[in-house]
């Protein structure tokens, strides 16, 4: 089975402050399952962050980075079937899962949220991962 990477990186170039060297992608696309990484407030053309001390624009820049991802995969966000949700607190929780319930209205995944003590980057506050599966049509198409 042929994988599709999509948006492949480097860690060092992604967090040059940390001593890291990991080969990883933004996307991966596996016998019509999309796997995409866990999304924050982050551009992923430019690395900018957004949002920085404001949940919601990182939640809607995270949900904003799945929806082009997936486009990229070759779907849409109706073919999302799981999303995990971390938190860096608790009080977080309803305005993230308002702006992830605008994202996906509709689509009924399941869902798991998690709070944690921390995220790869302090000015990080949310991260949101999906997995989705591509329909019969959306997988001729690649």
């Amino acid at each position: 089975m042929e994988h599709t990477r999509i948006r492949p990186f480097n860690t060092k170039d992604t967090y040059p402050e940390q001593n890291l060297d990991n080969d990883l992608c933004q996307a991966v696309v596996a016998g019509g399952v999309v796997y995409l990484r866990g999304q924050i407030g982050q551009d992923l053309d430019t690395r900018e962050n957004v949002g920085v001390g404001d949940v919601e624009a990182q939640a809607e820049k995270a949900m904003a980075n799945i929806a082009m991802l997936m486009e990229e995969a070759g779907g849409t966000l109706d073919d999302i079937v799981k999303v995990t949700v971390y938190l860096v607190d608790i009080r977080y929780r309803e305005p993230v899962y308002r702006v992830m319930g605008r994202w996906l209205r509709g689509v009924h995944p399941v869902s798991t949220g998690l709070v944690i003590s921390a995220l790869a980057r302090p000015e990080w506050l949310v991260e949101i991962d999906a997995t989705a599966v591509l329909t019969e049509k959306e997988r001729e198409a690649l």
